[in-house]
């Protein structure tokens, strides 16, 4: 695999990783306070975990599904991180 292909795996994998151990600490702050911007954070991040997921898996799952319909699941992913930075908006914003 070349290093740009293994660069992007890891990458991907951190934002996974970080990701997802963030969404589950606001869950457990929402949680606590039940303040509803908690929540928004929450899925926000959840957002950021499934994107870095689904660029992490683009490689491995190569011999299973064609390469065009993974590249469009990779790129169409890229809405996630739209939809995180609008989560993340929308509960500054909040009242």
């Amino acid at each position: 695999m070349p290093l740009a292909q293994l660069l992007e795996q890891y990458v991907s994998l951190g934002i996974f990783v970080l990701a997802a151990g963030l969404s589950v600490l606001s869950f457990l702050a929402w949680r606590r306070e039940r303040d509803r911007r908690m929540w928004i954070v929450t899925l926000g991040y959840g957002m950021f975990a499934v994107y870095g997921l689904i660029v992490f898996l683009e490689y491995p799952l190569l011999p299973y599904f064609p390469y065009t319909t993974l590249e469009l699941l990779e790129h169409g992913s890229a809405i996630l991180i739209l939809g995180g930075l609008l989560a993340f908006f929308v509960a500054l914003t909040r009242d």
